[in-house]
């Protein structure tokens, strides 16, 4: 996907999250009576507004990286006395505090419907069934073996890759034992297999759960046949052609594709001999592998070709359907079991248990965005619904400047009985400040390694 679109869908995801969320904010001060001045979607110069009929100013600005709304408060600046009833330093503090959880709550309420929308639409995943298991690896000390259906971790229910992934992906960082519930093919009794883990992958930039567990799941065969030949590749220029079958390169036989895609790609600029069977008859064309550099900076040899790839047996995916109560519930679902998973990397951060390499900034979610765009609708709006769960809760984080420390300084309002002292508030304000400063810096800093 090129750069235009990426900023394109980072754009329509950032707007869609932000837009909610002050919604949220938006919402609930009209209805406990507070004047609302202006509802504006980024920061910064605005390059669009307009007023409705109650005095609100609906803005977009020249920074996409946030939203506010601004109500009518005396301590901004001073309030005419026919408008006092209206302004929300004036309201009573569980007003003040519905209107700033208010966002949060919107964003969880979005994740809730967009999951809803994924599931009524159906969802399908591989099974996850070991095909190969490392030697030395947490999979092979906890007793795996290749055949094996992998049917739960901890416990929690493992029907798809995908939620392979996401259990494991919640153990990162932890120690003690790990738990793996299996079943071979054709059988319905259940087996339990444990392996120690020990600060799991806490130092790992961008953790690999399952190929560092040791797993590799089994996938159908890649076909050593030519599916398609790309236009101006080395490929092309040596006079391969979609349906060529790949029997030798420079007298080597290999096991499959995978083998040879690595031998390829190892040797960049380098003239190799490729022997293939068209319709019967052997040819052998000379191919020059393009060097190509990957978004990780590594450089790999390239021809341009794609395999034919095998369909996926009917037994080897498992596929869901939901009726619109089903679906409900299973974006309900979906939705808490996010939370708690974004609660306890959040927790872990904090406490050191996995690295601060894993903060993601705007550049990160623009690419995940633009990726997740390309591969269809359910993808891109599942995506959405995990950014807003974790705009739910970094907001609620007690944090001043955040929602989370507004809740905090109303919540001791509400105890004592009177606000928490101007003083307070102020250097409350700017260490919060700072700290946001600093952790979204780290976001960018480690946006721009990754680049």
């Amino acid at each position: 996907m090129d750069l235009i679109q990426t900023v394109i869908w980072a754009l329509v995801a950032l707007g869609i999250l932000v837009s909610f969320h002050e919604f949220g904010h938006f919402l609930v001060a009209r209805l406990c009576g507070v004047k609302v001045l202006r509802f504006s979607v980024g920061f910064g110069r605005r390059l669009f507004s307009r007023y409705d009929r109650h005095g609100t100013e609906f803005a977009v600005s020249a920074i996409p990286l946030g939203g506010y709304v601004k109500m009518l408060d005396e301590r901004e600046g001073p309030v005419a006395d026919h408008e006092l009833n209206q302004a929300f330093n004036r309201k009573s503090v569980w007003a003040r505090m519905a209107i700033a959880a208010a966002g949060p709550a919107a964003n969880f309420l979005l994740a809730i419907v967009l999951f809803w929308v994924v599931f009524m639409g159906g969802t399908a995943g591989p099974v996850p069934i070991v095909d190969t298991v490392k030697p030395g690896s947490i999979a092979q000390s906890a007793g795996l073996e290749p055949g094996q259906e992998i049917i739960a971790v901890d416990g929690e229910a493992t029907p798809t890759w995908q939620a392979l992934n996401w259990r494991l992906a919640n153990r990162l960082g932890d120690s003690g034992a790990i738990e793996f519930s299996v079943r071979y093919p054709d059988s319905d009794l259940e087996y339990h297999m444990t392996a120690d883990i020990d600060r799991w992958l806490s130092g790992q930039e961008v953790p690999d759960p399952l190929g560092e567990v040791g797993l590799e799941l089994w996938t159908p065969p890649i076909s050593m046949t030519l599916h398609q030949v790309l236009e101006g590749s080395a490929a092309n220029a040596a006079g391969l052609r979609a349906g060529d079958k790949i029997v030798a390169t420079d007298g080597r036989t290999f096991s499959g594709w995978e083998e040879w895609s690595q031998y390829v790609r190892a040797r960049a600029g380098e003239p190799l001999q490729v022997e293939i069977d068209r319709q019967g008859q052997r040819l052998t064309l000379p191919v020059t592998p393009a060097e190509v550099t990957l978004e990780s900076g590594e450089r790999v040899g390239q021809i341009g070709v794609q395999p034919v790839t095998e369909r996926w047996p009917e037994d080897r995916v498992r596929v869901f359907h939901y009726g619109v109560a089903g679906a409900l519930s299973q974006g309900l679902q979906e939705t808490w079991d996010k939370t708690l998973f974004t609660l306890n990397s959040l927790k872990k951060l904090i406490f050191g248990q996995l690295s601060t390499k894993n903060l993601s900034g705007p550049i990160t979610i623009a690419k995940v965005a633009g990726t997740s765009a390309e591969r269809g609708w359910q993808s891109f709006l599942s995506l959405l619904a995990l950014l807003s769960i974790s705009l739910g809760v970094l907001n609620l984080l007690p944090i001043p400047v955040l929602d989370g420390g507004h809740l905090l300084y109303y919540g001791i309002e509400a105890i004592k009985g009177s606000p928490v002292s101007e003083r307070v508030q102020v250097i409350g304000l700017q260490v919060g400040m700072a700290l946001v400063l600093c952790i979204m810096g780290l976001a960018l800093y480690n946006d721009i390694l990754r680049l």
